[in-house]
């Protein structure tokens, strides 16, 4: 498989529990079903799927981010730092009303991962 058709996989199953977590109204489907999906993974699908992790940090979508940390915390994808950086140093110069909150997440799963988002970010 390609990584452009695991991206696809990953992102279509994603948009499925998505779509159910919400029709029922129960935010913890997707994840629980995301964490699932990634502790069936061999060693180059795990590879992959850091990437694809990687890529969901810096989307548009606040749930796909969302989900996006909560596994990259869960699993200790250290490899998604440099993202999760970038995110949040994008997050300073934002002024939507939720950025200060994610912005605080992402520096707590930088200091969890041991990168310097301090050095990155200032206080808000």
């Amino acid at each position: 498989m390609t990584f452009d058709e695991f991206r696809d996989e990953m992102n279509a199953h994603w948009q499925s529990t998505d779509k159910e977590a919400r029709s029922r109204k129960d935010p913890h489907i997707s994840l629980e079903r995301l964490i699932a999906l990634y502790g069936k993974f061999d060693a180059d699908e795990r590879r992959m799927a850091d990437q694809v992790l990687t890529e969901w940090v810096l989307s548009e979508d606040e749930g796909l981010r969302f989900d996006a940390r909560v596994l990259i915390d869960h699993q200790k994808i250290i490899v998604a730092i440099p993202a999760l950086e970038e995110r949040a140093k994008a997050l300073t110069s934002i002024a939507t009303p939720g950025a200060p909150f994610e912005l605080q997440a992402i520096n707590c799963l930088l200091k969890k991962l041991g990168g310097d988002a301090c050095r990155i970010v200032g206080d808000r």
